[in-house]
């Protein structure tokens, strides 16, 4: 018997929640519930992470939560409670397999079966943002080496486990090189641990437009978070619906499952909710804590009801012998169909399914860094770059030389054009002039004599080299 976190969540979360969990009860599903209360109700009583010490505490004890969709107040300062569970429990993978239901539910891709693989707790979805000068913010995008292995592993294990023989990468790593380029190196890395499966890499854009075109061509994505995000809920709603998607995050303590669709309050308490897409997160669920049975058992059933055309308002179309049911009567079909199996569309097998085990992350050895230079940021509201650069160039200090101007990424200085756009947030590269060196007190020397010249720091960030390889960006167009 498993204990189980269980949180309803808000708008159609406790209709489709109710209607899992009697699936649940009438398979067989050896688990014990413990409800804890997450959501717009827990916001609005002043706690702005919407999950309180107690839920907390109840999660981590029973490492299993499963989670209806929740409502995040707008303005206000609050935290999706969505990305600090993922962030807080440490759920490095989420999991969203997209399936078609071809005829059963209408598609444009028949033949589709593609599992999107995410990065699940850094990228862009750090958070980490700021407003630096009156017309420019900034969000910090942030990669890891143990974030891009553990990620890019549990995609290739996920594929020998469930016999796919194909994973696929994607990144913008022709302009991102440092932050992308880690993650497709690491890709290439690993990969070549599995030589029986095989790999190929897309840029994002392409490979987007390529799954929306012939997702067929696909098994297993991998990509950082962003691009995760949005191409598996395109991918779950070229199957069809993104209401039929079931969602995994894994971590290597805790779990959690939940529908991929949000808690639409437009239709709560109309018993109009499709409850496919957290069904399919409790098949998952119960996959990953060893109780392969009752998940064929429920997603068989699950088919077999599509098979027979019961089918909810999002999905349903008239005239195709179908029936339109409600939240409650499309539960109680997957109930009447438990032990059954569909005839037409294939049947599902889940045989020796259970929790991948993944090695934890070993750490490389330290790599010689160098400091090469520094990027000081300013904000600056004139607009020649030749003339901010004079003012620059009476701060240039014990061998260090202002090498570099950018504007939003763009060199504008030396030998940039009028036509370039400069707004009031400029990057300043200095670098050691021939045959001297650059260190931490020359740096803070630089810092000094900017602020004395009336000028306004607003960043700065080191240039490294790492066992000689120089690892920061160029300026476009430098």
């Amino acid at each position: 018997m498993t204990r189980i976190a269980i949180a309803k969540g808000d708008g159609i979360g406790p209709e489709i929640m109710e209607a899992t969990l009697s699936i649940l009860r009438a398979s067989g599903a050896e688990i014990q519930m413990d409800y804890v209360d997450i959501g717009e109700k827990v916001y609005l009583n002043g706690n702005s992470s919407g999950i309180d010490a107690a839920a907390w505490e109840i999660i981590r004890k029973n490492k299993i939560f499963l989670k209806g969709p929740v409502t995040t107040p707008q303005g206000g300062g609050y935290k999706s409670i969505n990305v600090s569970t993922r962030k807080f429990l440490g759920l490095y993978a989420n999991v969203r397999p997209c399936v078609s239901h071809h005829p059963f539910i209408e598609t444009k891709h028949p033949e589709m079966n593609v599992v999107i693989v995410r990065e699940n707790e850094e990228d862009l979805y750090a958070g980490i943002e700021h407003q630096q000068t009156d017309e420019v913010v900034q969000c910090l995008k942030l990669i890891s080496r143990p974030g891009c292995e553990k990620i890019v592993r549990y995609a290739f294990e996920y594929a020998l486990q469930n016999n796919k023989k194909k994973v696929t990468c994607f990144t913008k790593d022709n302009i991102m090189k440092q932050t992308d380029g880690m993650f497709r190196q690491v890709f290439n890395e690993i990969g070549n641990e599995y030589p029986d499966i095989e790999k190929e890499h897309w840029i994002v854009d392409i490979g987007a437009a390529k799954l929306a075109d012939t997702p067929e061509c696909f098994e297993v994505i991998v990509m950082p978070n962003l691009y995760g995000d949005i191409l598996s809920d395109v991918a779950a709603q070229i199957t069809g619906s993104v209401g039929l998607g079931g969602s995994a995050n894994i971590g290597e303590s805790c779990a959690m499952f939940e529908a991929i669709h949000g808690s639409a309050p437009t239709i709560a308490g109309q018993d109009v909710a499709n409850p496919s897409g957290l069904i399919h997160g409790a098949i998952m669920m119960l996959n990953h804590i060893g109780q392969a049975q009752a998940a064929e058992k429920i997603h068989n059933a699950w088919l077999k009801t599509i098979e027979d055309g019961v089918h909810t308002q999002d999905i349903y179309k008239p005239g195709k012998s179908s029936i339109l049911v409600g939240t409650k009567a499309f539960a109680s079909a997957v109930i009447d169909n438990l032990g059954l199996k569909p005839s037409i569309l294939q049947p599902v097998s889940y045989t020796g399914s259970s929790a991948l085990k993944l090695p934890k992350y070993v750490r490389k050895p330290q790599k010689t860094k160098e400091l090469k230079g520094i990027d000081l940021f300013f904000h600056w509201t004139g607009n020649s770059p030749d003339a901010l650069a004079a003012k620059l160039k009476t701060i240039e200090t014990a061998g260090i030389e202002l090498s570099m101007i950018t504007n939003r990424g763009i060199k504008v200085w030396p030998g940039g054009f009028p036509e370039t756009f400069c707004t009031d947030h400029w990057r300043c590269r200095f670098m050691p002039a021939r045959d001297t060196f650059i260190d931490q007190r020359k740096i803070i020397g630089l810092f000094l004599t900017a602020t004395l010249a009336g000028l306004e720091v607003i960043k700065s960030e080191n240039l490294y080299a790492f066992d000689g390889v120089d690892a920061f960006s160029l300026g476009q167009g430098q």
